[in-house]
């Protein structure tokens, strides 16, 4: 058993502190192949505290190494039910389980693929971690004669290497993935970094859209609240979509309206992320419709969003009392889209810009006058888009 001492030595100094779980496995198992375990293929899951994102993890086989994410939906499918993952956590025991004549009819569908690909036995065990949650692996072999008791006992014994170089990094990933989820890409790595600390903030130009549904209070007046987060679900859906897709940041949800940025880190990039935006808003347009369609089969009302576009300066950070912080986006290019988007309904159009943004892709905006915004001294040029489809 030296190898498996020496392994859970490394793991446990260098591999603990590799911030690489695709390194970290690779090392583990190409050492247990070493010390003699007929090793095939491996699959380390690791769960995840998030709402979006139940568990990632790393497949392993001797040509390569690839990491995966199993949203919460997975966990209700045949994928997972009746699965070896399952099997451990709910009943805390490892499973050993052959590879050779199974049952088409019971055996799960994983089981029949890895035999299909030539997998002889099958060991699915559990790690557990410091916080007392508990996360899954598995070992597959080609080899004829399959593990052996002492191959499953060295699995075992090199385990709470394995735990100690992944339990980080399954922590920090867990972190920055609850981060990403509620404040967007950019602005979670700058919390994550320690450089927006309370009272601080960052400054910097931003095209700034504001989305807002429109009827939701007359939705949510006259309808039960599963059939409101049903629409609201379809709508943010829809939106987050595109702008992520555009390469924006949705930084908050506030009811039904929805506030991105698309950040400009140069005078050259200020064009491009003013399209962007654009393309944006007529992907959420596009998205809708698509929405709408489905609502109506099932005979729901259709949904109808307001949409403001604007750009200029911004500053964004925490604010709030030492022991509860929020992160928010302030500034009038804020305001201003917030405003315009709120003349939608009464101009008639459920896209408006102002004329910063329209003038960087003027073939697809059409003036629609000078207007008053509220708190403004001087009314401002709006501009529609000319084919919203």
């Amino acid at each position: 058993m030296d190898a498996i001492d020496d392994l859970n030595r490394w793991m446990m100094t260098e591999g603990r502190v590799s911030n690489d779980p695709t390194k970290v496995v690779s090392h583990f198992c190409t050492t247990l192949i070493d010390a003699g375990i007929p090793l095939w293929r491996a699959n380390i899951g690791q769960r995840f505290a998030n709402p979006l994102l139940i568990a990632w993890g790393i497949v392993w086989t001797p040509e390569s190494t690839e990491t995966y994410d199993v949203t919460h939906a997975r966990m209700l499918t045949d994928g997972y039910i009746g699965s070896a993952f399952e099997y451990i956590l709910e009943n805390q025991r490892p499973l050993h389980k052959s590879l050779r004549d199974l049952d088409p009819e019971t055996d799960h569908v994983s089981y029949l693929e890895l035999a299909q690909a030539g997998g002889t036995d099958y060991y699915a065990t559990l790690l557990t971690y410091g916080d007392q949650s508990q996360h899954g692996c598995t070992f597959a072999t080609q080899s004829p004669d399959g593990f052996s008791a002492k191959h499953l006992q060295m699995i075992e014994a090199a385990k709470p290497g394995l735990s100690a170089a992944l339990e980080p990094v399954t922590m920090r990933k867990s972190s920055k993935s609850l981060l990403r989820t509620y404040l967007g890409d950019g602005p979670s790595e700058a919390v994550w970094s320690g450089t927006i600390q309370r009272g601080e903030r960052t400054t910097l130009e931003a095209v700034v859209m504001f989305s807002d549904l429109r009827g939701f209070t007359a939705l949510s007046d006259c309808s039960e609240e599963s059939v409101v987060f049903d629409a609201l679900e379809g709508y943010f859906d829809v939106v987050v979509q595109s702008v992520e897709e555009m390469g924006g940041d949705v930084l908050k949800f506030m009811g039904d309206g929805i506030l991105s940025i698309f950040p400009i880190r140069s005078a050259a990039d200020r064009a491009h992320q003013c399209q962007q935006a654009t393309r944006a808003a007529k992907g959420v347009l596009s998205g809708l419709a698509t929405l709408n369609q489905r609502r109506a089969e099932t005979g729901k009302p259709p949904l109808d969003i307001g949409i403001g576009i604007n750009v200029g300066q911004v500053s964004y950070g925490n604010i709030g009392s030492p022991g509860r912080l929020d992160f928010t986006v302030l500034g009038k290019a804020v305001n201003v889209a917030s405003r315009i988007e709120g003349l939608t309904k009464a101009i008639g159009q459920r896209v408006l810009a102002t004329r910063s943004v329209a003038e960087t892709t003027p073939e697809l905006f059409t003036a629609c006058g000078s207007h008053e915004v509220r708190g403004l001294a001087e009314s401002v040029d709006l501009f529609h888009l000319s084919d919203p489809t």
